[in-house]
Order: structure tokens, then C-alpha cells, then sequence
């Protein structure tokens, strides 16, 4: 864990914290799944942008244009860096990684998925890489199988095994379940992926902001993440592709800058990543994703990660000790920072509207995996996420606060 001092000068960097909950509660964040909170760092990197160099980028030659093409280009680079990609052209700007995934499936999926072809999902994904799936499977006839969990809530890769003999032509799959916490083995599940013939999309979303990822030792096809969740603003994300699978996909959305020359007879690609980036992006957001990254390899990846594995250590003996509490997902080392619990004859929003009464913020429902809960046999569930912000002590005050629901409930 962060020694003391680290961690109050990170926690000071986060102006939110300074803020009261109803009036007189300090706040207890444990929603980061759904999304991080803020460093001043980014914060002010964005209100920079706007004071002194606001202007649209690619087009202009004027000294305003050319600074913030160079800010927002910088943070490409910045995130090829941190996820050790030599070639930044690789990165696609998107909305989030649920428009990186449907990127994926309406363009690649588009001109190369055929009927009757499968595609491998698990039981532990997010909405996000089940629904656009789903979508191409209406418009395609394809097939979609899963791979299951075990009791644990680990992938069972022997059943994996069994699924690739049928010659999937995609595995799609979370790198860190936004539920369970499981923290997938990526490298394994990619390299058997390949061995099958098939290619490979990751959802990144959990596992980008929390642990060091490479993705040259990856070799994934596809990996999609969001700035939000990685202490960067929201409306920007990111989807990376290889380049020989982004050279043959067809372009995402028509109109301004991912074109080269239009006439009226019709019109030419721009070069990647531009073919994929149509109209004016979110140029201030992206400068707040490079500051975001800049802000976590200042801290270092692998200690983020080592703070938040002896949290969740602690969090699931301090939870576990709890009467009528059951934890969902598997032990601290095969987990990262998310806890999801049933609290018994309580339902998850009434646990979490009286945590909020305490100021803690967690999160109450199906976390956008319904499927899930359906094959765990829970209607919902009340998870607490943690990041760099957190310490043992909002542990503690979230065992106190379910000590108030239980008196409430009992």
C-alpha cells in the first residue's frame, strides 16, 4: 500500500474529496468501476486548453490550430507509450469503449463476419460486448457461444478449449470483470485465441486504469478502454487495432477529416487513424486523457495495482466477517478492485441509499451485466470499487455503515 504520505498528497490531488455529502459527511468514493474522479492535474491540463489554445484541430495553420493539433496529437502518443505501442497510429479516438467495441463490430464485423460464423464471448461481459454482438448477429445470422465460469468466478478454460474446436473467427472478452473482479489471463486466452485461427478483442475498461498493460506482449487484435475510468474526463475513450486489420476495415461514421478528397462523383479514405475519426472530436477531453496518462505512469502502474491488491485483500476479510454478507467473485490475488456482495433480506439499492446517508458511494444494481446476475441467480448486487484514492479506513467506514443497515433491517 502507499505509505502515508504518498498517499495524502494523492488523495489532496483530487478536489472532490474536500467536498462534504449531505452537509456534514465526508466522502467515501467506492463507485470508481462506474467512474474515476478527477486530479486537479486534469482538471487543470483541460481548463488550460480552453483559456489559451482553444481551436479545431487537423485544418487551420494558425498558431492557435497548430497548438492544439499538437496537444491532442501529444496524447496519442502519450497513450501508445503507456500501453507500449510503438506506432500511435494504431489508436483510434472514440466516445468510450462501448463505441470502440460497436466500432469494431460494425466495421470489421461488417465485411468479414458471414453467416452461420461464430463468435465467443464469456458470461462475465458488460452490455458493451454482448449488445453490439448481438446487433451483427441479427443482421448476419452468425453464431454466439460463451465461455462459462467456474463457482469461483473464474473463465473455465477447459471448456474454452473445447469452443475453439468449433473455429470461432472472434474472442471477445473483459480483461477485468466490472463485477465478479476476476482478473482474466489475458495472455493465455489470446495466444490459444490465435493458436484457433481467430482474432481477438479486449475489453480494457477495467483493467487499463488499475494495472500495468502491454500490449505488444499482449498481441490482442483489438483492446478498448475509456479515459473516465483512468482518472481522465469523460466522452473519450480509445480503441487500438493492428494496423492490417485497421487497413482493411471500412471507415466508422462519413463527413469531416476522415476523408482525403471528396468530389461529386464520390470520395477517398483519409490515412489511419483518421479514416475512423469523422468530425470534430472531443479535442479538450483528449488533451485531459494525455494528462490523465501522464498523471498515472507518475505515480506507476505497478504500484496502483499493488495498493489496490492488499485493499482488496483487506476489504474481503473485513466484508467476509460480516454477518449475512456474500462476496461473489474469487480470491484477492485473482481479483482487482471491485467487491460485489448480496446482503441478506436487504435489497442492494436499499444498502446503498443508506450508505449514502454516510456519505459512501457505491454502487447498487446490475452493474450493465444482466446476464451475469441471471447465471449467478442474483437479481442485483451492491458493489464497492477501489483505486488509488482509497485507503483501509473507507473500508472501515463501509463495514460501519452496513452495521447501520443491518440495525435498520433487522
Amino acid at each position: 500500500m502507499f505509505q502515508e504520505k504518498q498517499f495524502k498528497k494523492i488523495k489532496s490531488d483530487f478536489p472532490i474529496f474536500s467536498r462534504k455529502i449531505h452537509s456534514d459527511k465526508s466522502l467515501v468514493y467506492l463507485d470508481t468501476a462506474a467512474t474515476s474522479q478527477k486530479p486537479l492535474q486534469v482538471i487543470q491540463a483541460m481548463d488550460d486548453f480552453y483559456r489559451e489554445s482553444n481551436a479545431n484541430i487537423h485544418r487551420g495553420i494558425h498558431e492557435l490550430a497548430e497548438e492544439a493539433t499538437g496537444l491532442y496529437e501529444a496524447a496519442r502518443t502519450h497513450i501508445a507509450r503507456f500501453l507500449h505501442i510503438e506506432d500511435a497510429r494504431q489508436f483510434i479516438f472514440t466516445r468510450n469503449t462501448t463505441e470502440s467495441i460497436n466500432l469494431v463490430a460494425r466495421t470489421w464485423g461488417t465485411k468479414f463476419i458471414q453467416k452461420g460464423d461464430l463468435i465467443l464471448l464469456t458470461r462475465m461481459e458488460h452490455h458493451s460486448n454482448l449488445v453490439p454482438w448481438y446487433m451483427l448477429k441479427e443482421e448476419k445470422d452468425l453464431r454466439i457461444s460463451f465461455i462459462e465460469i467456474t463457482e469461483s468466478g473464474e473463465l473455465d478454460l477447459e471448456q474454452y478449449a473445447a469452443l475453439l474446436e468449433q473455429q470461432p473467427k472472434l474472442v471477445a472478452f473483459t480483461h477485468m470483470s466490472n463485477v465478479l473482479g476476476s482478473i482474466n489471463p489475458a495472455h493465455l486466452i489470446t495466444r490459444m485465441a490465435h493458436d484457433a485461427g481467430a482474432l481477438v478483442l479486449i475489453d480494457g475498461a477495467q483493467s487499463a486504469p488499475h494495472f500495468p498493460v502491454n500490449l505488444t506482449e499482449l498481441d490482442a487484435d483489438f483492446f478498448a478502454f475509456s479515459a473516465h475510468k483512468m482518472c481522465g474526463p469523460t466522452g473519450i475513450g480509445a480503441l487500438f487495432g493492428k494496423m492490417p486489420l485497421l487497413e482493411q476495415m471500412p471507415p466508422f461514421l462519413g463527413g469531416g477529416d476522415m476523408i482525403r478528397k471528396v468530389t461529386f462523383e464520390g470520395f477517398a479514405v483519409n490515412s489511419i487513424p483518421y479514416k475512423f475519426e469523422a468530425g470534430t472530436p472531443a479535442i479538450a477531453e483528449g488533451v485531459g486523457f494525455g494528462a490523465a496518462i501522464d498523471y498515472l505512469e507518475g505515480i506507476g502502474m505497478e504500484a496502483i495495482a499493488r495498493h489496490e491488491q492488499e485493499l482488496t485483500r483487506y476489504a474481503l476479510q473485513a466484508l467476509g466477517a460480516e454477518k449475512g454478507i456474500t462476496i461473489i467473485g474469487p480470491e484477492a490475488e485473482k481479483r482487482g478492485g471491485v467487491v460485489s456482495f448480496s446482503f441478506e433480506g436487504v435489497h442492494p439499492h436499499d444498502v446503498a441509499q443508506i450508505l449514502d446517508s454516510e456519505g459512501i458511494a457505491v454502487r447498487a444494481g446490475h452493474h450493465c451485466a444482466m446476464p451475469l446476475h441471471q447465471r449467478l441467480n442474483l437479481p442485483a448486487t451492491t458493489r464497492a470499487s477501489l483505486y488509488l484514492y482509497n485507503s483501509t479506513e473507507d473500508i472501515d467506514a463501509l463495514v460501519k455503515g452496513l452495521a447501520k443497515v443491518r440495525k435498520i433491517f433487522a
